[in-house]
């Protein structure tokens, strides 16, 4: 799926089974939230914290992706709400990420 085909695949379940969008300081409220959610997961994962309990643990992994999507999901929203084209800015983002990065990071001294 692209990413074009994901924005409009995203209105089309807002617009029949969502019935709208929420306004964008909601949606940027539950992004928020699902970020939160990610990164619980991402720190008893990677990170030093531990789960509480072993059946979490064991889900864990299927949570990250679950996570990672609902992310994605709330922040297409607001691509949508604001007129924002995903492709077109991901690819002006790449462009200015290797404009400034070029040597950046391959003259990392860390990164070797």
């Amino acid at each position: 799926m692209t990413i074009k085909q994901t924005q409009d695949e995203v209105d089309h379940w807002i617009k029949t089974i969502g019935q709208r969008y929420f306004n964008e300081l909601t949606n940027m409220a539950i992004l928020t939230e699902e970020v939160g959610e990610l990164s619980k997961i991402m720190a008893r994962l990677y990170g030093e914290q531990s789960f509480k309990t072993k059946e979490k643990e064991n889900s864990a992994m299927k949570d990250l992706a679950d996570e990672m999507a609902d992310v994605f999901f709330v922040l297409v929203c607001l691509a949508n709400q604001t007129g924002v084209d995903l492709t077109t800015a991901l690819k002006k983002n790449f462009e200015k990420k290797t404009i400034r990065d070029k040597d950046r990071h391959a003259n990392n001294p860390k990164l070797k």
